[in-house]
């Protein structure tokens, strides 16, 4: 038996798999898992270098796979302004103004995580309002789902859109009485011409809104950025994540994240996408195929291919199979059509790609269904796992079908509107008491066999996954009689490792404490077990380590 090069003792086991009898100690060498046991058990694996690590009675378990994020975007969203419960204009004032004092050669001011009811539930926050807080800078506030932006008049003015301009559908500047811009803009392309002012160029959001490559960069802003993935990097460690399924993509994500690998700074297996958008040819699938031949290492690879169907439920942009409660006649506008869709699928599906879809109403998840059948049909049955992004509406009859194509439902615990940080309103008078049933329908599809895996939407939502594994263990129904949804502890974990393996193909190595598995593993500081339920998200990691190296301590 070769010696361990660390051994984790005194641990509270959380394996997701079956573990020796009484076993609290984890011995780890050349990367991988060498044996579970015993703190006596494995004491005679230890030599002179070994190092020893007391988790004093807290819970190891599997690190964690953060299967939904934006890492370039959220870790340079670490430095903006965020307006987490601000409300009301004063409120706004105090906390916009010292910001652009700070910030005086910024172009474009940036604050995160605006509320839908900035002003008043049921209020729309116009360019007027934003112009008595800050009238001679360009200013946008984003919603917290960064689906929806307010931008203020000199911003649209100089966007070149105040007075409107023709989009694709699904997108939509919002037009007031007076024949001009009212300051909301729904989806990337109304945001894309606002965010191009940025003294960046925009560049940080270029791979999540449309997925261009940016243009003419000096060496300090690619070094520059190279800096922002790497915090990052090390701000998802620091909470035990040690894969990451990225969710917006670009060659240029993957040259940044390619030189940090070569330098060793690495720190999380991370996979990147192609982001076939509606503005591309289907011809660039063969990009996607090009980046799966030349990223496929060990902790950098592409293989996906990552598609919008609509935007979301509360601006109105998500496609629902029923008019919306509150809008009569109004189901929202895909942003493919089913023709165009289900040759992407076929194509995609062709050149051996996993498929990832962002769609939130219960019309979208019909269609990338129905793109997802198409491809099954044409190709012949495959394990693809191909993938759907949120799920917060489902149809009753289309249950069955997750289930027949072997879909992923990679889902958001924090996102139920009232779980963490999401106001019930506008959401839930959106769909409709009727609907809510069949919402964010997470133990559904989990009696049904569909697999599940979790994860945070970041930066739409905090990455911390102890915020998420309350709010999925806290989940409570909007009404009596009505199911909750909500998980237990053990289901929950399991979402963030064994689920989010699965979803990346990575179950036969990763996501479960297990000789010869790879040694990721993260050591809390708590024992989750013993820990109530309101005070879980209190916990943190003390130690992170990916394939044996440590990635974070505390």
């Amino acid at each position: 038996m070769p010696i361990a090069d660390l051994l984790i003792e005194n641990a509270r086991l959380i394996t997701m798999t079956d573990q020796p009898e009484g076993a609290d100690s984890i011995a780890v060498s050349d990367g991988k898992i060498l044996a579970l046991g015993t703190r006596d058990d494995l004491a005679g694996l230890a030599g002179p270098d070994t190092r020893r690590f007391d988790a004093q009675d807290c819970t190891v378990m599997p690190g964690m796979t953060e299967a939904h994020l934006h890492l370039f975007p959220g870790a340079f969203g670490l430095r903006l302004l965020h307006l987490d419960g601000v409300q009301g204009l004063e409120a706004l004032r105090a906390k916009i103004r010292p910001y652009a004092v700070a910030n005086p050669d910024e172009a474009l001011l940036i604050c995160k995580a605006a509320d839908y009811n900035l002003f008043g539930d049921g209020v729309m926050t116009t360019r007027q309002m934003l112009d008595e807080v800050l009238p001679d800078r360009p200013l946008l506030l984003v919603a917290g789902d960064h689906h929806t932006g307010w931008a203020n008049t000199i911003a649209l003015e100089r966007a070149g859109i105040l007075q409107g301009r023709a989009l694709n559908p699904g997108n939509e500047i919002v037009m007031g009485d007076d024949g001009f811009a009212a300051g909301e803009l729904r989806e990337s392309e109304a945001q894309g011409p606002v965010y191009a002012l940025r003294s960046s160029g925009g560049r940080e959001s270029l791979g999540l809104a449309d997925a261009l490559e940016p243009e003419n960069l000096t060496p300090a802003q690619r070094t520059e950025d190279e800096g922002v993935m790497l915090e990052g990097l090390k701000y998802c460690a620091s909470f035990g994540f040690t894969s990451l399924h990225n969710m917006d993509g670009n060659w240029y994500q993957l040259e940044l994240l390619r030189a940090l690998e070569t330098r060793g700074d690495l720190l999380c297996r991370t996979e990147i996408p192609f982001h076939l958008t509606p503005a591309k040819a289907l011809e660039t699938l063969g990009e996607a195929s090009e980046m799966h031949t030349q990223y496929r290492t060990d902790r950098l690879r592409s293989g996906r291919v990552k598609m919008f169907m609509d935007g979301v439920i509360d601006s109105g942009t998500a496609v629902m199979i029923e008019d919306y409660a509150d809008t009569p006649g109004w189901r929202g506008d895909p942003l493919h059509s089913a023709e165009r869709f289900a040759a992407a699928c076929i194509d995609a599906d062709r050149r051996g790609l996993q498929i990832s879809v962002h769609a939130i109403g219960d019309g979208a998840v019909r269609r990338v269904l129905d793109g997802y059948a198409a491809a099954a049909a044409t190709n012949g049955p495959r394990d693809a796992r191909h993938r759907i992004e949120h799920i917060e509406m489902l149809h009753p009859s289309d249950l069955t079908r997750l289930v027949e194509l072997g879909v992923v439902a990679s889902m958001q615990p924090p996102h139920p509107p009232g779980a963490m940080d999401f106001p019930l309103l506008p959401w839930v008078e959106k769909v409709g008491e009727a609907r809510w049933p069949w919402a964010f329908p997470v133990q559904t599809l989990r009696d049904a066999g569909v697999p599940i895996a979790f994860a945070s939407d970041w930066p739409v939502s905090d990455v911390n996954p102890m915020r998420g594994v309350k709010a999925a263990v806290t989940r409570q129904a909007w009404k009596d009689g009505q199911p909750s949804h909500a998980s237990t502890l053990q289901e929950a974990l399991y979402g963030y490792t064994v689920g989010g393996a699965y979803a990346g193909f990575d179950e036969g190595r990763l996501g479960r404490l297990k000789p010869g598995y790879l040694a990721d593993i993260v050591v809390m500081d708590s024992d989750l077990q013993a820990t109530p339920a309101d005070e879980i998200d209190q916990a943190r990691a003390a130690l992170t380590l990916c394939s044996g190296e440590i990635t974070w301590e505390a």
